[in-house]
């Protein structure tokens, strides 16, 4: 039978597509491509943008899906043999890639295109393009140039390890407990870890460290001896503090030797440290500006956590009787416990009403009313029975179309995210224009006794990211590929759009229309939506800081930190300046930090608050010109979506927030938002 990695006729074949199949394609693709770039580098070959893309463009996309459809499998189905498939694929891939961008025939060559031949959206491409060639070491001879191309491999290889060892060591995790042991926790969580230790043949409840089960363990059981159990195996994952079956998971000389990597590469670039090479694609000008926004951003927020602390030092007290200091994993149960009291209700009483199908049903309406398109079941090949897959139509047209796989399952990596499988391209060989294409990725818990799956609200708040991030890829009106959708937006405003989206989940006039009892079908009701209104900034001073310490120490360990020393002073120092309420010393946070150490956020991670900056000042727009309930206005969802969704990364992320908001960014939103005023 025909590989199916190398069908090339339309979507991926997730169905299909087996371990065995991905070293032939490779071998091909690499094959191919390898070809494409001698062709366009050849000095007889015209220093043309089409002809470039015609030939190599067309031919490193075939590779790029390719890889892309195996990336994405390894992330969401993985299992031992495709694992070492994929492993096997990843040094001759990377080492190809890497190669490209470094290649000074094909930079010269780009460079001696005549740019007034060029359209605005393919002179962007080409000044990106430029800049990407320089940070690919284009510019670097000999054995600068070869360490280099060493560097890029040995990264690749070692950033996969470490997320595996996050996956297994969650993965690996296992604690069988009775039905007493688990009082206060909820009764869909009991069921399901009932019907996962009766799988096994094993008698109680299987508890994992997966977010499903984890979170609502934290949040609700009222053994602080169970707590404490759980919360020790989650903070210590991967890393030297885990127990002695688990050590070899550490992922601590990864860390280091990821670091030492970095700043080795940036150095060879002409930088002092990664920091600097980080931010040079982004809105943020340097290092320092990132470390002063987040500093003046902490100022700003600690009183309103030093509150948020004291406030439930005192609950704990007065309330519960507790004397002595928080511990760690008393923390979650405390503060759910104030909330309830405070507010008069709780996250359990509030998910009843999120069943998943009318969450989504509630999603597409907002989107289908505010951004002017309609969101249709449609057919693909997929790799879950759980996964759905739809199409995004307007005015009768294709625009795109994306996959949809919600739930939490063993192989399967945690959290969320969007990522694409193609981008929007009006193709240089065929001259038709080519839709876009996203996964949307989340972790939820399954359905249980035949129920549909019930939503957390924060559950609710990341499908609504996620889908942000999708319409910004999928979206797009932009036919040059390299910035089409999310492509060359700048780093760290690629979360405006999924942040804003989340400002929705707030509004009653969009949560009224995507709630139904999981029992009765009832609606929520309004008075229990004023109380979660009421307690929506609930801890966020405390929350606020969280984020920073993460950001901060990001920024610092890949500025100001020595690699060749251990991180964990470093990371303390940052608590020392940031936190009101530190961990414990076993703590070990950063060893799962897979942003950072195996995602593109390395000295990014700081974008989640810069970008929200942004986002909240964009939603403002939507509450200047909500009508008397609150409804969004369409024309104002119209202006966003042309200036902001439909420009991609055609122009500077700032050029389009202006040309919808006739002017620069202000702070005083998100602060305002988050009741920090």
């Amino acid at each position: 039978m025909t590989n199916p990695l190398l069908d090339a006729s339309g979507l991926p074949l997730f169905d299909r597509i087996a371990p065995e199949h991905v070293a032939p394609a490779i071998d091909e693709l690499l094959a191919a491509s390898e070809q494409a770039l001698e062709t366009v580098t050849d000095i007889d070959f015209p220093a043309d943008w089409k002809a470039i893309a015609r030939t190599l463009d067309v031919q490193t996309e075939r590779l790029g899906m390719a890889w892309g459809a195996v990336s994405h499998l390894n992330s969401v189905a993985d299992t031992p043999q495709l694992r070492a498939a994929y492993n096997a694929a990843l040094p001759r891939v990377t080492e190809f890639w890497t190669r490209l961008s470094s290649d000074e025939r094909l930079y010269a060559k780009y460079k001696a295109i005549d740019t007034a031949s060029l359209n605005t959206e393919q002179k962007q491409a080409h000044k990106n393009a430029l800049r990407g060639f320089v940070l690919g070491g284009a510019e670097l001879q000999g054995k600068a140039k070869e360490r280099y191309a060493a560097i890029q491999e040995r990264l690749a290889e070692i950033t996969q390890k470490f997320s595996e060892n996050t996956l297994d060591a969650t993965d690996q995790f296992a604690l069988y407990v009775s039905q007493e042991e688990l009082q206060g926790v909820p009764a869909d969580v009991k069921q399901a870890t009932r019907d996962a230790a009766q799988k096994e043949g094993k008698e109680g409840h299987r508890l994992s460290l997966k977010m499903p089960v984890y979170l609502p363990i934290m949040q609700f059981a009222d053994s602080s001896a169970l707590r404490e159990q759980l919360y020790k195996a989650y903070v210590t994952r991967a890393s030297d503090q885990a127990p002695e079956d688990a050590k070899h998971f550490d992922n601590t000389p990864l860390m280091q030797e990821i670091l030492a990597l970095r700043q080795e590469e940036a150095q060879l670039l002409g930088f002092d440290n990664y920091a600097q090479v980080s931010v040079v694609p982004k809105m943020a000008e340097s290092p320092e500006k990132v470390t002063a926004f987040l500093r003046d951003l902490a100022a700003k927020a600690r009183p309103f956590a030093e509150k948020d602390l004291a406030d439930l030092r005192e609950f704990a007290t007065n309330a519960l009787g507790m004397t002595g200091p928080l511990n760690a994993w008393d923390v979650p149960y405390l503060s759910e416990k104030l909330k309830e009291a405070r507010y008069s209700f709780s996250e359990q009483e509030v998910k009843q009403y999120f069943t998943a199908p009318k969450v989504l049903a509630g999603l597409f309406k907002i989107i289908e009313t505010l951004i002017e398109v309609s969101i249709r079941p449609d057919e693909a090949p997929v790799w879950h029975p759980a996964v759905a897959f739809y199409r995004i139509e307007r005015d009768g047209q294709l625009v795109g179309q994306f996959y949809l796989d919600p739930p939490a399952r063993a192989g399967k990596r945690g959290g969320a995210w969007m990522d694409d499988v193609r981008g929007r391209w009006q193709r240089p060989d065929t001259g038709l224009l080519q839709t876009p294409v996203a996964h949307l990725v989340c972790n939820f818990a399954e359905g249980v006794n035949g129920q549909p799956a019930l939503l957390t609200h924060d559950d609710v708040i990341t499908l609504f990211h996620e889908f942000g991030h999708g319409l910004h890829h999928m979206l797009t009106q932009v036919n040059e590929r390299d910035v089409s959708g999310i492509s060359g937006v700048e780093w760290d405003a690629v979360e405006l759009p999924s942040q804003f989206m989340e400002n929705f989940c707030w509004e009653w006039s969009v949560l009224r229309h995507m709630t139904a009892h999981v029992d009765t079908g009832e609606p929520l009701p309004r008075a229990l939506f004023d109380k979660m209104l009421a307690a929506k900034n609930f801890q966020s001073g405390l929350q606020t800081l969280r984020q920073i310490e993460f950001s901060l120490f990001d920024m610092l360990v890949h500025s100001e930190h020595n690699p060749g020393q251990d991180f964990m002073p470093l990371l303390a120092q940052v608590r020392d300046e940031v936190a009101v309420l530190r961990p414990p010393a076993f703590n070990r946070m950063a060893h799962t930090f897979s942003h950072i150490f195996a995602g593109g956020y390395a000295a990014g991670y700081y974008s989640y608050k810069w970008a929200e900056v942004l986002s909240a000042d964009a939603y403002a727009a939507f509450e200047e010109t909500a009508d008397d309930d609150g409804t969004p206005s369409v024309e104002t969802g119209r202006l966003y979506r042309q200036a902001i969704l439909e420009a991609g990364g055609s122009r500077p992320a700032l050029e389009s927030f202006k040309a919808f908001r006739g002017r620069e960014p202000s702070i005083d939103a998100l602060l305002r938002h988050q009741g920090m005023v």
